[in-house]
């Protein structure tokens, strides 16, 4: 069974807001070896159109981009949205209903890690207890205001995570990989 992954970078604050800081040289690094074990991607309307068609269009002009050409390497993008009318390239599904009972399907394919990002759609996740890893990256900065991590989230129960790894980077940011108990 495939492991889903759930990935993010925030700040000592909560802060999830991709415009209010930005990750450094390490974090892409880690991100790119995560997203090198990666063989669906799972995203909300706004994740995916934050990604897409942003990181494949640099995969395109930038052979040299490993971030970018890990991302274009993945094999499928499942998008789950009630108002997402079309999508990019042939990758990509989108999905209106049955997220429980898709997720188990795909984690129930051959291949590489799921990995999912943003707020919504992991929160979402989270609450059917469909997420195996948790890499929070966190940096060492408080901005005050923005969408915070697990915003949003109903939880019938607590959610109690195993730290299974940490790492510190030579930023200060630090990030601590959760596995489900």
């Amino acid at each position: 069974m495939r492991n889903l992954i759930y990935a993010i970078n925030t700040t000592l604050d909560g802060c999830c807001d991709h415009t209010k800081f930005f990750p450094d040289e390490a974090t892409f690094e880690y991100a790119t070896r995560l997203t090198q074990d990666t063989g669906t991607f799972l995203y909300g309307r706004k994740t995916y159109q934050l990604m897409v068609p942003y990181w494949p269009d640099v995969a395109k002009e930038n052979a040299d981009d490993e971030f970018a050409q890990a991302f274009d390497a993945v094999d499928k993008i499942v998008v789950f949205s009630q108002s997402l009318d079309s999508h990019e390239g042939e990758k990509t599904r989108i999905v209106r209903t049955g997220l429980q009972e898709e997720v188990l399907k795909l984690k129930q394919e051959p291949g590489k890690n799921i990995m999912t990002g943003g707020i919504s759609l992991p929160s979402q996740l989270a609450e059917l207890g469909l997420i195996d890893e948790y890499h929070i990256i966190i940096h060492p900065i408080v901005v005050g205001e923005g969408i915070r991590l697990f915003d949003g989230i109903h939880l019938q129960e607590k959610l109690q995570l195993k730290l299974a790894e940490s790492t510190v980077f030579k930023s200060g940011a630090v990030v601590l990989r959760y596995v489900k108990q």
